[in-house]
Formats: structure tokens, C-alpha cells, sequence
């Protein structure tokens, strides 16, 4: 009897230091699973964040946003926005002159720097053809200075062409055409779908700038008329217009004052 009450104390101490161990050891592999848990969500949000920033680089924040909420036929008019395109003079001669390497090189550098200043000057770059860039101000949120805006923005592309033709020693230099009038923009297409413009207007934009002067910015009586009370133009005159006749242009100079 004697020993049978030293030994139920004893058991009930080990019995006791076992279950302990055993609680100790379920916290440590619960607080060891909440940690792997909470990495795996912050692992998940940086690649959401990740794709939410790829989206963005395609798709303007608004639209990426319409999509995400599985809207489809994405399109609308816009009553007056204002387009620009502006392509590389030369470039063909120049690609044959460097590696294809070197080619990608330079177009990134020159897109770059025109999408930073598209940022700068809050507009929407459209896309890329070849070595033409396209940029539109007035969508997909309306601002009533788009205009203003894609001068300004015009101007500055001189400016950064001199800039990187000194930085590569190469003599580039940009045409650059812009017309003002009404678009109809949207998402067309299942797979590598982009944000595109359709109409007249950009198509006569285009033509402003495949019927320019090289190292100039040639606009419509459309854009002149809204913008020669704040900026200074050289009226070209009368040109003959592939599609359209004879149009009246103006080569933009610089803001007043």
C-alpha cells in the first residue's frame, strides 16, 4: 500500500510532464504553421501586387478595373479628345547600320523617355507601332485641357530627341502630327488585347504626322483653333492630304510668353 501511494503521485507527475510536453510541442507546430501561413499570404499579395502592376503597364487603371469586374465589349465615344503620333525619321537607315540589339536598345531608350513624359503630362499612351509612338489626352477620363496638354507634351519630345542624340551620337530626330475630334476607344480580342482608338480623328492625326516635316509638329485647324491663344504657330499652308484632299495646316512653335 505503501508503495502503491508513492507511485500514484509519481504517475501523475509524469502523466502531467508528458502532456505538457505534448502542449508545448502543438504550440510550437501551430505558431511554426501560423508563420509559414503568414508568408505564404504576403508571398500572395506581392505577386497579386505584381500582376496588378503588368495589368496597369497594359491597360489603363479604370479599364484594368472594368475587366476585373468581368465587364465585356468595353467601348465608348468621346466627343473630343486630342491624338498624337510621332515616329523616328531614319530609323530604317539607322537599323541597318547597328546590331538588332543595339536597335532594341535605342527604342527603349526613346520610348522610355516618352513614356515618362506621357506620365508627366497625365496622358494616356496608346500603343507602339513599329517605330512610331501613339499617345492620346482626353480619355479615359475626360480633362477639358488635352489640348494644352499633348502641346505640351509635343514640345518636350523635341526637346528629349536632342537630349538622347547627344547621349548615343547618333543624329535622331522625330516627326510628330496631331489632330483634335471625336473617338471611339475600347478592348477588343481574347488574347494580348490593348486599349485602342478608332475614327477619323486618328486617323487624320496619323496623317499629320506621315505628311510632316521632320524635327516639327504639324497639327488641324482642329487643334490650331484651340490652341493659338496660348501657343505660337507657323501656318504651312494648303497640303494635299493622303484620303482626305487638301487640308490647311499648322507646325506648333512654342508656348506664348
Amino acid at each position: 500500500m505503501g508503495m502503491l501511494w508513492t507511485l500514484i503521485p509519481v504517475t501523475y507527475m509524469l502523466t502531467a510532464l508528458s502532456r505538457t510536453a505534448q502542449i508545448e510541442k502543438l504550440a510550437r507546430d501551430r505558431a511554426r504553421q501560423a508563420e509559414e501561413l503568414q508568408d505564404a499570404y504576403l508571398q500572395l499579395e506581392a505577386e497579386q501586387a505584381k500582376s496588378e502592376q503588368l495589368l496597369l503597364n497594359v491597360l489603363p487603371a479604370a479599364i484594368a478595373l472594368r475587366l476585373k469586374h468581368n465587364e465585356n465589349n468595353i467601348a465608348e465615344s468621346f466627343g473630343e479628345v486630342t491624338v498624337m503620333f510621332a515616329d523616328i525619321v531614319g530609323f530604317t537607315e539607322l537599323s541597318s547600320r547597328i546590331s538588332a540589339t543595339a536597335v532594341v536598345q535605342v527604342l527603349n531608350d526613346i520610348f522610355s523617355a516618352f513614356d515618362h513624359l506621357a506620365d508627366r503630362h497625365g496622358l494616356e499612351k496608346i500603343k507602339t507601332i513599329g517605330d512610331a509612338y501613339m499617345v492620346v489626352g482626353g480619355l479615359p477620363t475626360a480633362r477639358s485641357d488635352h489640348a494644352e496638354a499633348i502641346a505640351a507634351m509635343a514640345i518636350d519630345m523635341l526637346l528629349e530627341i536632342r537630349r538622347l542624340s547627344l547621349t548615343h551620337e547618333e543624329p535622331f530626330s522625330i516627326r510628330i502630327g496631331i489632330n483634335t475630334g471625336p473617338v471611339v476607344a475600347g478592348v477588343i480580342g481574347l488574347k494580348k488585347f490593348i486599349y485602342d482608338l478608332w475614327g477619323d480623328t486618328v486617323n487624320i492625326a496619323s496623317r499629320m504626322e506621315s505628311h510632316g516635316i521632320t524635327g516639327c509638329i504639324q497639327v488641324t485647324t482642329e487643334t490650331y483653333e484651340i490652341l493659338k491663344d496660348k501657343y505660337t504657330f507657323e501656318k504651312r499652308g494648303s497640303i494635299q492630304v493622303k484620303g482626305k484632299g487638301y487640308m490647311t495646316t499648322y507646325l506648333l512653335i512654342c508656348e506664348k510668353d
